[in-house]
């Protein structure tokens, strides 16, 4: 394993701005693996973190066949992860919406394009990614459909879910849609949360990725071939929105099967405690999405459903 800083700025006040990355094996650029970009996402740099341990393992081992490179990145973004914010501190950018980057630009635009720099030659770029609202997820990989997208490699991830969506205006900014139009076949890799450490389904993410490695000859790797993946496209799926905002209680948790009519969650009045709203499954389907922070604003997709076809 080599350690290496793939990006440095020097700083006014505190330490300079560094960017680390662990490099396995030798060769060709054949895979490379970005955890946190943004400053909340503790659940994606711990998986990277027990990434990195386990690829250390493996290359001691042997099991990194000849021939080729994989580079681990834990964070992109250590400023804002020690002082718990998600954007960039001094002016609340968000760096996945910078890339491929200036070298010329603000700090986040600097940042974004020494990063990219040197990951964007590799053949497979693999991304822990977060939503942008609060809340759990079924594990999948997801990819946008730019016209590179390949769901036939998607499902050697072995993962429950491959979700597409369509590409939005602000998509061509994110790392993802970048490492495409450089001819990387990229995927963005979904656990179950994102600011609190969920240990199982970060072991998931890593043997599918493993497995993933092992279907492409990149490692040696024995494990559980995981989940025949269900292809689901984003707007297929239904969405349960609020109408009121209040105290939100889910009664029902990511993976759960529900029915149409059940109550998925209540809405209460802060002050009186009222119920405001039953929140109700409008299909049969699988919880795919979940809302879990304690308040709702109105008009709020709070649940995503899978819908069941019997």
């Amino acid at each position: 394993m080599k350690k290496n800083i793939i990006y440095e700025c020097k700083a006014l006040y505190r330490d300079a701005f560094r960017v680390t990355g662990y490099e396995f094996g030798s060769g060709e650029k054949s895979v490379c693996v970005v955890g946190s970009i943004r400053g909340n996402e503790i659940q994606q740099l711990y998986t990277c973190s027990r990434l990195v341990k386990r690829l250390r393992q493996m290359e001691e081992d042997g099991k990194i066949r000849k021939g080729h490179r994989i580079l681990v990145v834990p964070s992109v973004n250590p400023y804002s992860m020690n002082i718990k914010k998600r954007f960039w501190p001094t002016d609340n950018t968000d760096i996945n919406r910078m890339f491929p980057g200036y070298d010329l630009g603000e700090t986040t635009q600097r940042i974004a394009a020494g990063v990219f720099d040197v990951i964007k030659d590799y053949r497979y770029g693999l991304q822990f990614a977060s939503f942008y609202m609060p809340g759990k997820f079924t594990p999948h990989v997801r990819m946008m459909k730019a016209g590179y997208e390949d769901v036939e490699m998607a499902k050697k991830f072995g993962m429950p879910y491959v979700v597409l969506r369509n590409t939005r205006p602000y998509d061509t900014t994110t790392l993802n849609y970048n490492w495409q139009i450089w001819e990387t076949k990229a995927f963005s890799i979904y656990t179950t949360s994102t600011s609190e450490i969920d240990r199982e389904s970060a072991g998931m993410a890593i043997r599918s990725i493993l497995t993933f490695l092992s279907k492409e000859g990149i490692v040696d790797y024995r494990g559980h071939d995981g989940y025949i993946s269900q292809v689901v496209e984003d707007t297929e799926m239904a969405a349960v929105r609020t109408r009121t905002a209040g105290l939100f209680e889910s009664l029902v948790q990511v993976g759960e099967e529900v029915e149409a009519g059940q109550i998925l969650a209540l809405v209460t009045d802060p002050y009186e405690g009222e119920v405001l709203e039953e929140l109700r499954a409008p299909v049969d389907g699988i919880v795919f999405f979940a809302h879990n922070d304690p308040l709702t604003y109105a008009s709020t997709a709070v649940f995503k459903l899978v819908v069941r076809e019997d």
